[in-house]
């Protein structure tokens, strides 16, 4: 999708991908195999760009920091992906500068604990702030991946038997709402921001994306200062996600994303300029554009391989046939529960939007998700 709004703007991209078959090589000018924890492939990579950026967090910071150090142009850059690539210095970079986050603890799984001392470790924070708690993996968790609500000692005990690393230890959060905004900001300090949306996680994975959602003005505005101020305490170039929890009318920041992502795919119809677009401005130092919502309503519902391991792309003609529904597949190969895509819809009425949005979903073999109300009408 960056691709494609490169293409827009006469620009080309070189794509590092591990595989030949990534979504982005068929659209790229060039394609290099290999991976971005091989310092010497994005060095292959940077040979051929003006512009180095990222479209997820597995990064090798030592590699990133070295190709800096040469004059390489990263964006963002090291500080920004040390804060997207491990939730640890996340987090205590974000309490330093009196941003409001879930209380944690911080634990070392080896070598400075035994598991056993671990645990306890655990069970003390779960003393104070009560069981269920979240067991984060501090680097390489994604999409539900590396992250563990635990409900007492034995089922932490499990959780660490086969991990090592730092540990992120959280409260449950009892939000009433989960909120993202998405702030695009150049190195001159130039920021712009998306209106905060509403989406809803089932399985630690984004289902769907409300625009405004059922959120209060008051809300949407308050989330949109505290994302403005998380990019600028990050440094951040290019695009950020900042992931919010909603608290008794308190906002708590939850994840941030270095990077487009999931929660402002709507800005593609919903809003004058996408986030992939602002994306390439910002890493390239170009004024950015609007980011006014374009309509009243916007809802966007990802779209998963269902059981019977079906291809959305051959269940096209049923998705299509939804008025409004504007399909975006990713050309991966389709596997129960992997995310294959994503459909938006916009108009003037919440229900209608999000009700048309799941009905197309539904249609390209997304199965209903569990906990998840569907608007009345969907089947």
């Amino acid at each position: 999708m960056a691709g494609e709004a490169a293409s827009a703007l006469g620009l080309s991209m070189a794509v590092l991908a591990e595989r030949a078959d990534d979504a982005a090589c068929a659209i790229a000018a060039e394609v290099l195999l290999g991976s971005p924890l091989i310092e010497t492939d994005l060095r292959s990579l940077a040979r051929r760009t003006g512009v180095v950026t990222f479209d997820h967090e597995q990064v090798d910071l030592d590699a990133v920091r070295a190709l800096e150090a040469e004059g390489v142009v990263v964006r963002p850059g090291l500080a920004t992906l040390e804060m997207a690539v491990d939730k640890a210095h996340m987090r205590a970079a974000l309490v330093a500068a009196g941003i409001p986050v879930p209380a944690h603890t911080v634990l070392e799984t080896a070598p400075a604990f035994a598991p056993g001392a671990v645990v306890d470790e655990i069970a003390r924070f779960a003393e104070i702030h009560g069981w269920p708690v979240v067991l984060k993996s501090a680097r390489g968790g994604y999409d539900g991946k590396g992250v563990w609500p635990v409900a007492d000692a034995a089922e932490a005990a499990a959780v660490l038997a086969p991990f090592s690393g730092t540990l992120l230890v959280e409260e449950m959060v009892p939000f009433s709402a989960e909120l993202a905004v998405m702030v695009a900001r150049r190195p001159s300090g130039e920021t712009v921001t998306w209106p905060a949306t509403e989406t809803a996680q089932v399985g630690g994975v984004c289902r769907e994306v409300l625009v405004p959602g059922r959120l209060p003005p008051g809300v949407i505005d308050r989330a949109r200062d505290l994302g403005q101020r998380v990019a600028e305490i990050a440094g951040a170039v290019g695009v950020l996600a900042v992931e919010l929890f909603l608290v008794d009318g308190d906002l708590l920041v939850n994840e941030i994303a270095a990077r487009p992502h999931n929660s402002g795919h709507w800005t593609m119809e919903g809003a004058v300029t996408s986030q992939f677009e602002n994306h390439l401005r910002a890493v390239l130092d170009l004024p950015l554009g609007s980011t006014a919502i374009a309509h009243e309503q916007v809802a966007s519902v990802n779209i998963f391989g269902g059981p019977d391991g079906k291809n959305p792309r051959d269940l096209l003609a049923g998705g299509l046939a939804i008025d409004g529904a504007h399909v975006h597949l990713y050309g991966k190969e389709a596997r129960p529960g992997r995310k294959l895509g994503h459909v938006t819809v916009c108009g003037n009425d919440a229900e209608d939007v999000r009700g048309r949005a799941w009905t197309t979903a539904l249609a390209l073999g997304t199965p209903r998700p569990e906990g998840l109300s569907l608007p009345a009408g969907v089947s």
